[in-house]
């Protein structure tokens, strides 16, 4: 892996992470409210397994 993967990367983050607040602004500030009153314990678990997926994913794709 060299730097421009990395960068190449997080330019690909930055993008998807742009969708949705572009198409939908309003959804967008409903799910933050709702994500504002989730327990700590429930955003834990959603972001433990979306690393999961994220790792399984990287592994399928650079395998």
């Amino acid at each position: 892996m060299n730097w421009s993967d990395l960068f190449a990367a997080l330019a690909l983050y930055l993008v998807l992470e742009g969708i949705m607040p572009f198409l939908n602004p309003q959804g967008v500030k409903r799910m933050l409210l709702a994500l504002a009153g989730m327990q700590d314990r429930a955003l834990r678990a959603f972001g433990l397994a979306s690393m999961s997926a994220g790792l399984v994913l990287l592994y399928l794709v650079r395998s």
